[in-house]
Order: structure tokens, then C-alpha cells, then sequence
């Protein structure tokens, strides 16, 4: 006869105790699960509105506002002062978008005909040798929304020809700067440039008044 420790035998009788009441909980929770004895596994229960967990929205980009261009400015001249020859014209340029924009430096210009063919006119960064006029030159010019930057154009007049408009420049190209998108503005009466060639520009200075 084979005798079994007195602690062995405990042991025993304890691990058959566990197996024995673990199987009986198994048992009760299937009977709580599927009382009828059917097999089929519960289904989760829906949330109280019935409806997903809403998703996190993201952050929405500003948008340009209706009637600004994609470039986010406007470009828009003002009166043509003269005298004795001398014309000068301000330019405005105006931040109508949502984000900021930066200038450093001179407008970029073209200049084109009643027929809008482009006219041979050299554009000058900075006023002479057309005249003397304050320019700051180029420095870094950033606009808010809102927010505008004045440049001013002068040229020498020359005879048009008040019927054909020859030697008009009734269509004026501008861009913030070399390479960014231009606008095509038609300033009133037109640059009587006629065959002088030449155009000054001041650069862009931020406007406070």
C-alpha cells in the first residue's frame, strides 16, 4: 500500500477541488449566457443613441474669401497726378485672403496696348533716371488681412493719339514680385507713355495711414 504525504496529499485534494469548481462556474456562466440551450453567443449591446461614436474633426484650413483671387491679393490704381510731364500713379496691393502676405522689393510689371500687344517699355527698380523720388528700396513687407502696400509708377509723357490710343498703356500687368501671378488692371486715361520707354517704380512700402 502506497502512502501519500500528508502534504501531498493535500495538494492534491485542493487542485481537484479548483478543477472541480472551475468547471461548475463554466458551466453556470453558460447557463446565465443561453439559458435555452441554443448555442448562439450573445450580441453587444448597441449604444443609447443607437448611432457610432462621432469622429474628431479636423481642423479646418483657412479659406480664401469669396471674390479674392487664389493668389490671396488685389491689385488696384489710383489718380495719375501730372505735371509739367512728369506722371506718377500709386499703386495699391491688398492682403484680401486668410493668410499672411510677404513682400520684399519691387512690383513685377508689363505693360500692353489698347490691342494688348506687350509694348516695349523698360520697367526700373526705383524712380531715376525718370525723376527723384522717395523710395525705400527693398525690404521685407508682411501684410496681415486686411492689410495693404503701396508702390508708386512715374513716367515721362508722350504724344497719344487721343482716337487710336497708339502709345497708350491702357493695360498694366502686376505681379507682387518676379514670377508670382500677375493682375491686369486698366488705369483711368491710360500711361501716356507713348514711345519714351521707360517706367519707374518704388518699391513696396506697408501702408499705416
Amino acid at each position: 500500500m502506497t502512502v501519500i504525504p500528508a502534504v501531498r496529499y493535500g495538494l492534491t485534494v485542493a487542485a481537484l477541488a479548483v478543477l472541480t469548481t472551475g468547471c461548475g462556474l463554466a458551466a453556470e456562466l453558460e447557463r446565465e449566457a443561453d439559458p435555452e440551450r441554443t448555442g448562439a453567443h450573445p450580441k453587444p449591446k448597441a449604444s443609447a443613441t443607437g448611432a457610432p461614436p462621432p469622429a474628431v474633426a479636423a481642423t479646418p484650413a483657412p479659406t480664401t474669401p469669396q471674390g479674392c483671387p487664389a493668389t490671396g491679393v488685389t491689385v488696384s490704381t489710383g489718380m495719375v497726378n501730372a505735371a509739367m510731364g512728369l506722371r506718377a500713379m500709386p499703386v495699391t496691393l491688398t492682403n484680401c485672403g486668410a493668410r499672411e502676405q510677404r513682400l520684399n522689393g519691387y512690383p513685377d510689371v508689363r505693360v500692353r496696348d489698347v490691342n494688348r500687344a506687350r509694348m516695349d517699355v523698360t520697367v526700373l527698380k526705383g524712380p531715376e533716371p525718370i525723376t527723384t523720388l522717395d523710395d525705400p528700396g527693398p525690404h521685407p513687407v508682411t501684410l496681415k488681412p486686411g492689410e495693404s502696400a503701396r508702390s508708386v509708377f512715374v513716367w515721362r509723357y508722350s504724344a497719344v493719339d487721343a482716337a487710336s490710343r497708339s502709345g497708350s498703356g491702357v493695360y498694366v500687368e502686376i505681379g507682387p514680385d518676379a514670377g508670382a501671378d500677375r493682375q491686369t488692371v486698366e488705369p483711368e486715361g491710360g500711361l501716356d507713355i507713348g514711345d519714351t520707354g521707360l517706367l519707374g517704380t518704388t518699391a513696396w512700402q506697408k501702408v499705416t495711414d
